[in-house]
């Protein structure tokens, strides 16, 4: 994966030609972790490691689906998106035996570049122990026109290790007729098992490249999602479930490689695409975890 090269004064850029600089950086962490109790004849996860640096934190664990069902944890971001120079970094890991669910109250937003094109960043590790689960669940990004930066999402998971989770990305507001017309973004995606890779991912975003108009590429898309699950019984059944749940059109797909169930989405609603992964959840989550799906009440507000 591309490594961060932080500098002053825009001296110099990394592989993917973003700059960062470290004389205006406003940098945030958060590193959270979770482990299984047993609680008079109850196995409860705690949230036992709440490290924060900056404006990025949790206020408090929720059990809406009782005490020993899963808990569920809001990722904090007061300033609610990224400018040039933001570095967010988010690590969580779930101990062997627990279950936790990580979403978002909004969807975040990655604002356009200064003068001088200095990037954003933002990185998210996950670890999953043993026989345990991991929910990660954020709302939406919206990238207004001209935001130059890079997401890398790291799920390293152990032999037993479920995972279920998704990323939705919106280009631009077609609402308010602000297409997604320049600036420069790149996705990472890494997952692990054992260390071994499972599916790794990397993905530029340019407006003026081919790909990005190019009916092999991005064919002028401006909302994408991938959902992916790992740990299902039967991988064949869950797919034809969803299959069969789902609304047919051409702007979605569902596969599995590798032990690996994806499903994609490319098309131009995030509405939709939000939907779909919503649906696509609620028909997985009780195949992996042996619950139903639970809305996290955040996404009601």
């Amino acid at each position: 994966m591309t490594a961060f090269q932080p500098i002053g004064n825009q001296e110099a850029a990394n592989d993917s030609g973003h700059r960062f600089d470290t004389d205006r950086q406003w940098a945030a962490s958060l590193s959270l972790g979770f482990i299984a109790r047993e609680e008079g004849e109850r196995n409860v996860t705690r949230l036992t490691r709440r490290h924060h640096h900056g404006p990025l934190r949790v206020q408090r664990p929720f059990y809406p689906e009782g005490p020993e069902g899963c808990c569920h944890v809001y990722l904090l971001h007061p300033p609610g998106g990224l400018v040039s120079g933001d570095v967010l970094r988010i690590e969580a890991e779930v101990g062997e035996g627990a279950h936790a669910l990580l979403t978002t109250p909004a969807a975040a937003k990655l604002y356009k570049a200064d003068s001088h094109g200095v990037a954003w960043g933002q990185h998210t590790k996950l670890t999953v122990a043993k026989d345990a689960i991991l929910e990660y669940l954020p709302q939406e990004t919206l990238a207004f026109d001209g935001s130059r930066g890079e997401q890398s999402t790291t799920i390293e998971l152990k032999t037993g290790a479920r995972t279920l989770g998704w990323e939705i990305l919106a280009l631009g507001r077609p609402a308010s007729r602000l297409p997604f017309v320049s600036g420069h973004l790149e996705q990472q995606f890494r997952l692990t098992m054992d260390g071994q890779p499972l599916w790794l991912e990397r993905q530029p975003l340019d407006p003026n490249h081919p790909r990005f108009a190019g009916k092999w590429g991005q064919g002028g898309a401006t909302v994408q999602a991938t959902l992916w699950a790992v740990g299902l019984e039967d991988e064949v059944e869950a797919i034809e479930a969803v299959r069969e749940a789902l609304p047919e059109n051409h702007r979605w797909a569902i596969t599995r490689r590798r032990g690996v169930v994806l499903l994609r989405y490319l098309g131009n609603e995030r509405n939709e695409a939000w939907a779909l992964c919503q649906q696509a959840w609620e028909i997985l989550r009780p195949r992996l975890t042996g619950l139903e799906a639970h809305i996290p009440r955040i996404w009601l507000t």
